[in-house]
C-alpha cells in the first residue's frame, strides 16, 4: 500500500557557514545550497531527521 506524504517546504534562513558538518551536510541533503533558497520534500522520516538535525538553520512550512 502505497502512502502519499504531503509536502514540506523546507528554507534555509542561517548560513551554513561555521555550523557543525553534519549540520552542513545534512541541509544539503535535503538540496538547500544558499540562503533564502526553498525546496519541497516529502515529509518521510528520513526528510524529518535531517530537518531536526538542522532545525536551528531552517524554516519549515507544511504545504498541500
Amino acid at each position: 500500500m502505497s502512502r502519499q506524504t504531503k509536502p514540506l517546504k523546507v528554507t534555509l534562513v542561517k548560513s551554513l557557514h561555521g555550523q557543525r558538518a553534519r549540520i552542513a551536510a545534512s541541509a544539503r541533503g535535503l538540496g538547500l545550497r544558499r540562503v533564502h533558497q526553498s525546496v519541497d520534500v516529502a515529509d518521510t522520516p528520513e526528510n524529518r531527521g535531517m530537518i531536526a538535525t538542522a532545525v536551528h538553520v531552517l524554516q519549515v512550512e507544511r504545504t498541500g
